[in-house]
């Protein structure tokens, strides 16, 4: 029986603590949206969580009321869309990069492409893992 996909957000999910969080800093892939920029790393094995890290700057918002909505609208927005990511150990950052506040359908759908994006850059890059044990010894490569 599948398991059925669940729209929670649990401590289990949440990238915490000084070694993770500086090891995705140094080995992470970075990229960008318009009001994103996120840097994401393929560390797990198949069967663990994916990982998530959400940051607004204060250089941007002052007051801590619109830092809080804006993580709330990104946390919302990977909660609900959080499937299309196989759960096989990424680690995500998101940072908010724009200056201006943004509604919550327009960080949606910059969250579902980052998503996808990311999703078929892992599964490349898992795949490749998988085929690199059986090269070498022959010299043709």
């Amino acid at each position: 029986m599948p398991e059925e996909v669940v729209n929670t957000l649990p401590k289990e999910e949440r990238l915490c603590g000084k070694l993770r969080v500086s090891a995705l800093l140094s080995k992470g892939k970075w990229g960008s949206t318009p009001h994103l920029r996120y840097c994401w790393s393929l560390f797990g094995s198949e069967d663990e969580r994916n990982r998530i890290l959400v940051s607004v700057p204060k250089k941007f918002f002052k007051r801590a009321v619109k830092r809080n909505l804006l993580k709330r609208r990104l946390r919302e927005a990977y909660r609900t869309q959080k499937s299309l990511l196989a759960p096989c150990g990424i680690c995500l950052m998101f940072v908010y990069s724009s200056k201006e506040i943004a509604d919550y359908q327009t960080l949606r759908d910059e969250m579902a492409a980052v998503l996808r994006k990311i999703a078929k850059l892992a599964a490349r890059k898992s795949e490749g893992a998988l085929q690199e044990p059986i090269k070498g010894g022959t010299g043709d490569e």
